[in-house]
């Protein structure tokens, strides 16, 4: 695979895909080459175990006050304010 295409299995990953990524990612899984397909399909499938591992190993509560203002901002569908 080609840094295009790993960046590619990133974005799929990520969920974060566009529709011309989309569009890439279907002609990559649509072509006739069985290795590239299964390179494309493992390096998602390990971006995402890594993704989940991080997201386990730097996992927060967050605080009580934090807490309270990020569910206050869902309940009135307002973008909470960082600070």
């Amino acid at each position: 695979m080609n840094e295009y295409q790993i960046d590619l299995a990133h974005t799929v990953a990520l969920g974060s895909i566009d529709d011309e990524d989309h569009h890439q990612v279907q002609k990559l899984l649509d072509s006739e080459d069985p290795v590239l397909r299964a390179a494309f399909s493992q390096e998602v499938r390990d971006t995402k175990e890594a993704l989940s591992l991080l997201a386990a190993a730097t996992a927060a509560t967050p605080s009580p006050a934090l807490r309270a203002r990020l569910l206050a901002a869902i309940a009135a569908e307002e973008p909470p304010v960082a600070s």
